[in-house]
């Protein structure tokens, strides 16, 4: 879809408007092409910026797809941030293998990732660009009383503590900054991050847009409470103490707003045209003409897509002009919809899995291009038919939440911590997406089948390869669990228990070496 409010055309301004700054150095202050009084002697300079500010989520560079990258990587169009934290995500997990060999990536599909993995690194300096993105738009718009300002400055607000969510998630212990400085930045704790970023939240919401249609792609008031809601969901692992409570009730914030309901079809949620969407609460936009990279959606419907002749990309309906053959799913994942008491047949949401022409076991991580069921969640055709607007790069933009994530994350803190009513509400919610994916209600579940296994195999389920996995295996103690293992965990194939230690990634080791207040979190490094 096109950028509507914050326009694909101010994203172009942006990228000429602002050189970013082609190294690893976080610290230094991105450069602007021009001084700040020229900059901004036009009004509409602060919407380019901030439009910069939402880019550096989407594009990798100063000219799509590819050739002037923001942040110095090998490869360009692997160091997009959304095709890094997709990866991050999924790959070493239950639910996704890629059988590309590129140095560092099939250590993600096995854990054996170390410090100097560029995969992990590229994803740290992603997010610490899009941090000091935003630091510099409010610093540079400190002062500025156009009408428009606050609601600015709180989007930007939001977007630094959406990569501050994923530093914390990935790394642990990580700097925290809310200005530029040419000094070293500290290492702050996890939990220090956490309440920073709790405050922020429920500080800016006021100023966030309403959470309507003619905003969507930014940051909204709902936006900011889902966001509320994944960090009380995890806050037991960022801070040693949960709050259930705090999930619960930011989700139910969503969910009662009254701006989002269920798509009628799951699978319009994962399309070229999803921006129609009605329970998208916050996606990371995509157009195929204005803002192509090599990342995020179509890295997903290309690497997914293999056009051999028993499954052509037509046939399985990607909507992609070519195939890119690299990503597949674990048996671990394809078994989230065997037929049992609690999940009946006649699921529509495993018509996503695609075994025709391939085996269930994946026995190799590289080269094995029939190992493994192939997935067609994300595709690149409109609701009403036909394809987008270029078959090489996707218009179909990434759903950060949904609704249903809403659901899912009241049900699981309602079943945690909370009342017998609480658990019952849980269930009318749940049983909403299984009457949406059952076309019916065959298979709604009883309260005595609404346990917290049923809600990690229901995330599994609804939420398959859109980047919460590892998050959720951590949550639910199932990442260092001899006894809940998968494919190719601990580099084994029919797996081995990861060490605990491994929960976080790797602080990059020349981060390390070039800042001297930084230390690993982690012992596994």
């Amino acid at each position: 879809m096109n950028l509507r409010t914050i326009k694909a055309s101010a994203v172009a301004a942006a990228l000429l408007a602002v050189a970013a700054v082609g190294c690893t150095d976080t610290t230094v202050q991105p450069k602007s092409a021009v001084g700040a009084g020229q900059t901004f002697a036009d009004p509409a300079a602060y919407e380019y910026l901030l439009a910069k500010v939402y880019a550096t989520f989407a594009l990798t560079g100063q000219q799509g797809p590819a050739g002037n990258n923001d942040v110095s990587y090998e490869d360009e169009g692997f160091s997009q941030y959304m095709r890094l934290y997709w990866e991050m995500e999924e790959l070493p997990t239950d639910e996704a293998v890629i059988g590309w060999g590129d140095v560092g990536l099939p250590a993600l599909n096995t854990g054996v990732w170390t410090s100097t993995n560029g995969f992990t690194g590229g994803m740290y300096y992603r997010i610490f660009y899009a941090i000091a993105m935003a630091n510099d738009f409010l610093r540079l718009t400190d002062g500025v009383n156009t009408p428009e300002m606050p609601t600015y400055r709180a989007e930007a607000r939001f977007l630094r503590a959406l990569a501050y969510f994923h530093a914390i998630d990935l790394f642990g212990d990580v700097p925290l900054s809310t200005t530029i400085s040419a000094t070293q930045p500290t290492q702050a704790k996890r939990a220090d991050i956490f309440a920073f970023l709790i405050s922020e939240l429920n500080a800016i919401k006021g100023q966030l847009p309403p959470s309507t249609a003619a905003y969507y792609g930014r940051a909204t008031t709902q936006a900011a409470n889902m966001l509320l809601a994944e960090l009380y969901l995890n806050a037991g692992v960022y801070t040693g103490t949960p709050n259930w409570a705090g999930a619960q009730a930011a989700a139910q914030a969503v969910i009662t707003s009254g701006a989002y309901s269920l798509d009628n079809t799951y699978a319009y949620n994962f399309g070229a045209d999803n921006n129609l969407s009605p329970e998208i609460i916050f996606a990371i936009t995509q157009d195929g003409q204005h803002t192509q990279s090599y990342g995020m959606t179509s890295f997903l419907i290309h690497a997914e897509c293999f056009d051999t002749p028993a499954e052509t990309a037509v046939s399985l309906g990607y909507g992609s002009g070519n195939c890119w053959y690299g990503l597949r799913m674990k048996p671990e994942a394809v078994h989230f919809y065997d037929t049992t008491a609690d999940h009946p047949a006649g699921d529509s949401r495993i018509n996503v899995i695609v075994s025709a022409g391939q085996n269930l076991q994946v026995t190799c991580i590289t080269g094995c291009n029939t190992d493994g069921y192939l997935s067609r969640k994300w595709n690149n055709n409109k609701s009403t038919g036909g394809t987008g607007s270029n078959s090489s790069f996707a218009d179909t933009d990434f759903p950060v939440w949904r609704l249903a994530e809403a659901y899912l994350i009241y049900a699981e803190a309602a079943l945690r911590g909370g009342s017998a009513a609480d658990s019952a509400q849980a269930l009318t919610y749940v049983n909403l997406l299984r009457t949406r994916a059952y076309n019916g209600a065959s298979g709604n579940i009883t309260a005595a089948q609404l346990t917290l296994p049923f809600i990690l195999k229901e995330r599994g389920r609804e939420l398959l390869w859109e980047a919460h996995r590892r998050t959720d295996l951590i949550r639910f103690g199932h990442w260092s669990d001899a006894a809940f293992t998968w494919s190719w965990e601990n580099n084994v194939q029919a797996g081995a228990a990861y060490a605990a230690c491994l929960n976080l990634y790797p602080i990059p080791s020349n981060e390390i070496v070039a800042n001297p207040n930084m230390k690993q979190v982690s012992s596994c490094y």
